[in-house]
């Protein structure tokens, strides 16, 4: 295996092989109007639009200088069957996984839950390559934060009752994250998250809270406008 190969696997990028695929045309009619990308682009679209989380988060990353642009910035794609999405650093692109998002609900956490890596890509300058404790403190509060842990959807995957679930939760999302993208042992990645969950699992920037629910997003998002609006009139 050459180097360059052996560096997309171990970086996740065998997850998404369109990301390196000379074939793929996006300009298609064919794909616009009768694949999994049209809907996937009125997925997208609706959740930019209508998302508390993706409009406080884009608001929040225009505030520090890194607005978003839907054509720029969003790619769907066809991924593994094992991925909803991804946060690509080398070009600051978000990859839905356009074969594996097909319900509404499920596009607002996969964006949501990049667009969290794409504000700590802009706010914090995270060494995604480099750094193993920024991947997993990244992947800590994208599972903190964009409700992969909510009640709803914990109870969903027949998960619930346990002493501190939510905590476990974002620990256990935050290590198969890591586990997809690097070559790395189990136990290692266990340690590196233990090493930062509790500060990383209390940076709760830009939403001030954990948004536990939709109405928890809605608040926060007022916040965050009312915020806006009290330093413009200072």
């Amino acid at each position: 295996m050459d180097q360059s190969k052996q560096q997309e696997d171990d970086y996740g990028y065998n997850l998404f092989p369109e990301r390196n695929s000379p074939k793929y045309k996006k300009d298609s009619i064919a794909e616009s109007l009768f694949t999994f990308n049209h809907k996937c682009q009125v997925m997208l679209h609706l959740a930019m639009e209508t998302s508390p989380y993706a409009k406080l988060l884009m608001g929040a990353m225009k505030n520090s200088g890194c607005q978003v642009f839907k054509d720029r910035h969003f790619s769907c794609e066809d991924c593994d069957g094992t991925v909803s999405g991804g946060f690509d650093a080398t070009s600051s692109q978000i990859v839905l996984c356009q074969n594996n998002i097909h319900q509404q609900a499920h596009m607002n956490r996969v964006v949501t839950h990049e667009l969290i890596h794409a504000f700590d890509h802009c706010r914090a300058h995270v060494d995604w390559f480099n750094n193993f404790k920024h991947l997993a403190c990244s992947e800590i509060r994208a599972a903190n934060l964009s409700g992969d842990c909510s009640f709803s959807n914990e109870l969903s995957r027949f998960n619930f009752g346990l002493k501190q679930h939510h905590q476990e939760c974002v620990r256990g999302r935050a290590l198969r994250s890591i586990l997809a993208v690097r070559k790395v042992s189990r136990e290692e990645a266990e340690k590196v998250v233990d090493e930062v969950f509790d500060s990383c699992f209390n940076d709760h920037a830009p939403f001030g809270r954990i948004p536990h629910s939709k109405k928890d997003a809605k608040f926060a998002y007022r916040d965050f406008e009312n915020r806006d609006r009290y330093y413009a009139n200072l």
